[in-house]
């Protein structure tokens, strides 16, 4: 997700929890225009398929099995955030992108031609000119040049590649689709914590008297701005607990968090977790849905941090852990 006026200038402070954040995924944005969403089973089950806590009920306990396999064949698919394999910062002028090493913009070797063409950056507009002899594609239609609209929808595709228009907070990018990427091609797979009914709560949904509007420092240093329905409280392992979700489609509701497991089990910045929408004033909160932002296998995405609130001092054991390939 990447929704958000204000950009976050170069401060000292965060570059050591960027550098945290960055070294669990070296090795991914969404109405959450980047974030964002994503085992092979063991009879229905998943790939390291996870033990339950004793006495789950077995129906429970397929649920998420099957979410999660689901999560895993959806990171595995052409439209994830393992294909996504660039991004590229517009500089105001000329900048130019191609397969070779001079490009302003140098794309994955074997990708496309060794000069693609260029985009042209001038007050906030975005045009690109193809070179000589290359076609490019912009859906159904061949065009020499054209003006970017941000977004995948509309995007231009040369070969398999696809190059399109997106921002973090106030800067502008190019991110770019390789369905040959090496993250893809070399994706490990999820790991996750036993299966546990503990952490699954019934919260009390309370609404703020009009939407608030939440500022969020993103990984790459970004501020970008959503927006908050209301708060949540609940009582898990004998504490109480509350939490700020932001909104998303349909009243769904979608918390950022972080807890005392970060850094150890799970990806340190923060993990994911989606609800229905509230019900009567309640709703189902199941950290064992919990799952890591796309900024956990791929460099090449921005996600956003949570905010003071969702910062909690329990050990939350349930849900997705950190990417084994980067542990």
């Amino acid at each position: 997700m990447e929704i958000g006026p204000v950009l976050y200038r170069n401060t000292w402070w965060f570059a050591g929890a960027l550098l945290v954040g960055l070294a669990s995924c070296a090795g991914p944005d969404a109405s959450e225009s980047g974030s964002d969403s994503s085992l092979e089973p063991t009879s229905a089950g998943a790939s390291a398929s996870p033990d339950a806590a004793p006495g789950a009920d077995p129906s429970y306990v397929q649920s998420l099995r099957d979410w999660q396999l689901e999560r895993e064949n959806g990171l595995k698919a052409d439209d994830s955030w393992l294909t996504v394999a660039g991004l590229y910062w517009l500089r105001e002028g000329t900048n130019t992108v191609g397969t070779d090493g001079s490009s302003d913009f140098v794309l994955p070797e074997g990708s496309a031609p060794g000069r693609v063409g260029a985009f042209e950056f001038k007050d906030r507009k975005t045009t690109f000119a193809a070179a000589d002899g290359v076609t490019i594609k912009q859906g159904d239609e061949v065009v020499t040049s054209t003006t970017l609209e941000m977004g995948e929808k509309y995007a231009l595709q040369v070969d398999e590649l696809k190059m399109w228009l997106h921002y973090s907070g106030e800067r502008l990018a190019i991110r770019i689709r390789d369905l040959e990427s090496p993250l893809r091609r070399d994706f490990a797979g999820l790991e996750w914590f036993p299966i546990n009914p503990v952490f699954r709560v019934h919260a009390k949904f309370t609404p703020h008297a009009e939407p608030k509007k939440v500022d969020m420092l993103n990984i790459l240093g970004d501020i970008e701005t959503f927006e908050s329905p209301g708060y949540v409280d609940f009582e898990l392992n004998g504490e109480s607990v509350r939490m700020e979700p932001l909104n998303v489609r349909e009243g769904a509701l979608w918390f950022v968090f972080r807890d005392a497991t970060s850094g150890k089990e799970v990806y340190p910045a923060a993990r994911f977790l989606r609800t229905e929408a509230p019900d009567n004033g309640e709703v189902v909160i199941d950290f064992n849905r919990s799952y890591n932002p796309p900024c956990a296998y791929n460099p090449f995405t921005t996600c956003p941090m949570p905010t003071e609130e969702n910062r909690l001092g329990m050990r939350i054991e349930a849900g997705e852990k950190k990417y084994k390939k980067h542990s």
